[in-house]
């Protein structure tokens, strides 16, 4: 697959997963959740998920819901075939600025920033 078709890919995943997990996911270890970025193998086989959370059970709560969320990207993306994803992440830590930056860009629904 082309860089341009992969780069669109991992988008959409960004954008669909971002909102499936903040809106359709009930579990409390993932309140605080929010994702990163996407990266899709070339042969869109794997998908991994980087998270910022600020609770370090949001990973299990998040390998909990796995299939849930990609039989709901399955639903949402035509796409011919759904990576398996896994999830990586990248804890939030006791700094209260980079906290209520992500608080914040919860709030607005923004996605990743090119200058984190």
């Amino acid at each position: 697959m082309d860089e341009l078709r992969t780069r669109r890919v991992e988008e959409m995943m960004r954008e669909e997963l971002s909102e499936l997990i903040r809106f359709e996911l009930s579990d409390p270890r993932v309140t605080e959740v929010d994702v990163s970025a996407v990266h899709v193998s070339h042969d869109l086989k794997r998908a991994d998920v980087v998270v910022a959370a600020g609770n370090p059970s949001a990973i299990e709560g998040l390998e909990h819901a796995r299939h849930f969320l990609r039989r709901q990207l399955m639903q949402r993306l035509d796409l011919f075939r759904m990576p398996e994803l896994r999830f990586v992440t990248t804890l939030v830590g006791n700094d209260p600025a980079q906290l209520r930056k992500l608080q914040r860009r919860l709030r607005r629904g923004r996605g990743s920033e090119s200058s984190t």
